[in-house]
C-alpha cells in the first residue's frame, strides 16, 4: 500500500533540519503497525511525510513515499507520490495527529468538521439522512448524537479523542495514521480508544498505523513494530520477534525498561487486547 524508501525528511528555514534519515519501510494491507521510539526519534515527522503534510515547512530532502490505493467508486488503482496525497486525504488515507484541542476547530460543531472533510460521494441523500449516517457511526464510540451538535470545548478529552477517532474511519479509509493517539488520557480512557481503533482495523480491514512510546501497548495489538532512534530506523519486524529476541542495543534497552511482574514483563501477564 505503501511504500517508504530511503526517505530523508526534515524541515527547511534558514537551512535543512533532519529529523528523518534514510528510511525504509512498507506498510502493507490489512494490518496494524507500530512505530516506537523516544522523543524526538522521528516519529511524528515520518507520519506526516507519509500523509504527505508539507504545510509547516517539512519537505522530504531525499528518496520517496509512494502510495498504492483504491478508487472506492470507479475501482481505478491510484498510484502517488505522497507530495500528492493531499485529494486523498480522509478518503484513502486519515491522519489522527496528537493534540484534540489543536485539531479540532474551536469556533465550528462538530457535526459540520465532519462534513466538511467527506468527499462529495458521501455527501448524497440529503444532510438529514448525512447526519443520522454520523450519529449512528458516533455511536460504535460511545458518542451520543447530541456530541454533534457540540463545540470541542464542551467536549472531555477523552471524547474529543473518540471524535478524531470517528471521523478518521468514517468513510473507511484503506489506511489511518494514529500519532500518539492517547497521549495525556487516564489509562481506563486510553484502553476504550485503543479497543476501538483495534475493532476498526478488524471490521474495516484497512491498515492502521500506530505510532507511541508506550512499548506495552505494541506488543498488545500491532502485528509488526519499527523501532526509530535519532531519526533512523534500528530495527523492524514482526511484534513477537522483536520482543522474544531484540538485536538492536536501543531495542533492548527500551525492552529491559518494561516493569516486571514475579520475574516476567508485566505486558507478558496482560494479553492482547480483544
Amino acid at each position: 500500500m505503501i511504500t517508504v524508501d530511503n526517505v530523508t525528511v526534515g524541515y527547511g528555514t534558514a537551512g535543512f533540519i533532519k529529523a528523518v534519515d534514510q528510511v525504509s519501510l512498507t506498510i502493507n494491507d490489512n494490518e496494524i503497525l507500530g512505530i516506537a521510539g523516544e522523543s524526538g526519534s522521528g516519529k511524528s515527522t515520518l507520519m506526516r511525510a507519509v500523509y504527505g503534510d508539507f504545510s509547516t515547512g517539512l519537505r522530504i530532502l531525499s528518496g520517496t513515499v509512494t502510495g498504492r490505493f483504491v478508487d472506492a467508486t470507479s475501482g481505478q488503482v491510484i498510484e502517488a507520490q505522497s507530495k500528492n496525497f493531499a485529494p486523498l486525504w480522509w478518503d484513502q488515507l486519515s491522519y489522527i495527529p496528537q493534540g484534540s484541542m489543536s485539531v479540532l476547530n474551536p469556533l465550528m460543531k462538530i457535526e459540520q468538521q465532519v462534513v466538511d472533510g467527506l468527499p462529495a460521494r458521501e455527501r448524497k441523500g440529503g444532510s438529514h439522512a448525512l447526519r443520522q449516517r454520523i450519529a449512528g457511526f458516533f455511536s460504535g464510540f460511545g458518542l451520543e448524537e447530541t456530541v454533534l451538535d457540540a463545540y470541542p470545548h464542551q467536549l472531555s478529552g477523552g471524547m474529543r479523542q473518540r471524535v478524531l477517532v470517528a471521523i478518521a474511519a468514517f468513510v473507511n479509509p484503506r489506511l489511518i495514521l494514529a500519532d500518539e493517539p492517547t497521549t495525556a488520557l487516564d489509562v481506563v480512557v486510553q484502553k476504550k480508544i485503543l479497543l476501538m481503533m483495534v475493532e476498526i482495523q478488524r471490521r474495516q480491514r484497512n491498515s492502521l498505523v500506530l505510532v507511541s512510546h508506550d512499548l506495552g501497548v505494541h506488543y498488545q495489538i500491532t502485528d509488526r513494530l519499527v523501532i526509530m532512534y535519532r531519526g533512523q530506523i534500528v530495527e523492524q519486524g514482526p511484534t513477537a520477534e522483536i520482543f522474544a529476541n531484540p538485536q538492536h542495543d536501543y531495542t533492548k534497552n527500551l525492552i529491559a525498561s518494561l516493569p516486571r511482574l514475579h520475574g516476567k514483563r508485566a505486558v507478558e501477564s496482560m494479553g492482547v487486547l480483544a
